[in-house]
């Protein structure tokens, strides 16, 4: 019998791209919140919800799951991995010492490319709003690109790929907190930008790591409250994505 024959490579492409944007969709619902954690992701329901077919669908969202930002058993399916505050404490400790050692780096490796990355991420991030409406809250999801771009430009000179990756999972796995946080408590925190970005171009080491460090830390405790009080709290269902930060 002969092997059946592989798709045209057009149809291929067709595949991917489907299962990318389904994937980029499906991510970033669940990084706003949209998609709740804990709910469950029944493919069904997820291709009429992304006009996507079952194929690009389930291939989006074992990508999610690799990623820790879903769950898949036999019993349920997939679901949106949950959250928990002592995901929230390991979270937001991971965080502080990824930047920690990052940020120092780049302070004493960075050269005048670097401060250019740094202040324009800076002046991109300030011209967009955290949020579209205060009363209610509600989020700007143009805000996270730009949000993004700025703490990873911070670190970028740092002379490791790999502490960057981390830091740039480690930030992703924490966009739900903050979208949390955001709802929570409306703070004006635009002033913690501009310290981390002058401690940054005037060379001072500690002071950007104390910044960062202490920006981390605020929606954490926005979220769950001071981290003494987080660590103390009954467990909730732990699950890879679980964590809350800045």
């Amino acid at each position: 019998m002969l092997p059946a024959a592989a798709p045209p490579a057009k149809t291929r492409l067709v595949i991917v791209t489907a299962a990318r944007t389904a994937y980029e969709r499906l991510r970033a619902d669940i990084l706003r919140c949209a998609l709740a954690p804990g709910e469950r992701l029944r493919i069904h329901d997820l291709t009429k919800r992304y006009a996507s077919g079952p194929i690009p669908t389930r291939e989006a969202l074992n990508r999610l799951a690799a990623e820790g930002l879903a769950l898949h058993s036999d019993q349920r399916g997939f679901t949106v991995a949950p959250i928990s505050a002592e995901d929230l404490v390991e979270l937001t400790l991971a965080r502080a010492w990824v930047y920690e050692i990052a940020m120092r780096e780049s302070v004493r490796r960075g050269d005048d490319a670097w401060e250019e990355r740094c202040l324009l991420a800076y002046h991109r991030l300030k011209k967009v709003p955290r949020y579209l409406s205060v009363e209610p809250p509600a989020p700007n999801p143009d805000y996270d690109r730009p949000h993004r771009d700025f703490h990873i430009a911070l670190i970028s000179a740092c002379g490791s790929r790999w502490m960057i990756d981390i830091a740039e999972r480690l930030f992703d796995h924490a966009e739900r907190y903050r979208n949390l946080s955001r709802k929570i408590a409306i703070i004006p925190r635009e002033d913690e930008h501009k310290k981390m970005i002058d401690a940054v171009l005037a060379r001072s080491g500690d002071e950007a790591v104390a910044l960062l460090k202490r920006h981390v830390e605020l929606t954490a405790e926005i979220v769950a409250g001071p981290p003494a009080r987080a660590a103390k709290r009954p467990k909730a269902a732990r699950g890879r994505g679980g964590a809350r930060g800045t």
